[in-house]
């Protein structure tokens, strides 16, 4: 009889995940930065070490965690950190939508278990992955070795910002490194002219829906993103049926 422990071993030893775990790796050093930053907001508002780690182990969103710090540090109240928190993350409703038929092969506790480390990294090389060679368990193993190459990396980068971030110099902008990570990981997808569309229209959205309240203008941004793809996705199906 198969037992959980024996399925977990057989898929941390299979080759695609461990394809998906050191093909990540590359990306993982260009959040190293971004970890680091987060591990230095925490420390700045005044969380200890637990405190810190358990931003960075539970939340696993530096965009969440760097917001959460600030509002903490200003004294937002636990519940108003959490839901503006959760109206950001809204965007992995989407990535979800997408991502459920490429864990569909999995146990339905591995599933529910790698949802945990959806991020847009894991979920770009995922997504890749599968229109690559249409494998949906093959993906999945990828996507699940992707996910803990982050994860890993993340834990690592926010302890080391949280101990010697602080002697960084400020001058240096950490942060820059982030959205050059997310661009190296947009522009191989953008193959077609629903994909292009999709990224000018999301990008067009997001900057002019800044005045929107808890960074909802990411979610709307997204959401026109995505009804401008489908609308050109669509015209072009018509016009290739006549």
């Amino acid at each position: 009889m198969t037992t959980p422990r024996h399925r977990a071993g057989r898929v941390l030893a299979s080759e695609d995940f461990r394809a998906g775990f050191v093909e990540m790796l590359p990306v993982c050093i260009g959040v190293v930065p971004f970890g680091l930053v987060c591990g230095v907001g925490a420390a700045a508002a005044g969380a200890n070490f637990a405190g810190a780690m358990g931003l960075a182990t539970i939340i696993f969103s530096g965009a969440a965690q760097i917001l959460a710090c600030q509002m903490l540090a200003d004294g937002a109240p636990v519940a108003v950190v959490i839901l503006t928190c959760s109206v950001l993350g809204l965007r992995f409703l989407m990535y979800s939508a997408a991502m459920a038929p490429i864990l569909s092969p999995l146990p339905r506790r591995w599933s529910g278990a790698v949802a945990f480390l959806l991020t847009d990294q894991a979920f770009a090389a995922a997504i890749r992955k599968y229109d690559a060679h249409g494998d949906a368990r093959r993906a999945a193993l990828h996507y699940t070795g992707s996910g803990m190459a982050l994860w890993t990396f993340w834990q690592v980068t926010n302890a080391a910002g949280f101990y010697v971030g602080n002697v960084i110099p400020a001058a240096w902008s950490l942060e820059f490194a982030v959205p050059l990570c997310f661009l190296a990981l947009l522009a191989p997808a953008l193959r077609s002219a629903p994909h292009v569309l999709a990224a000018v229209v999301a990008g067009v959205a997001v900057m002019a829906l800044d005045a929107l309240p808890m960074r909802l203008n990411l979610v709307v941004a997204g959401v026109l993103g995505i009804v401008a793809g489908l609308a050109v996705e669509m015209a072009e199906a018509r016009w290739k049926a006549r």
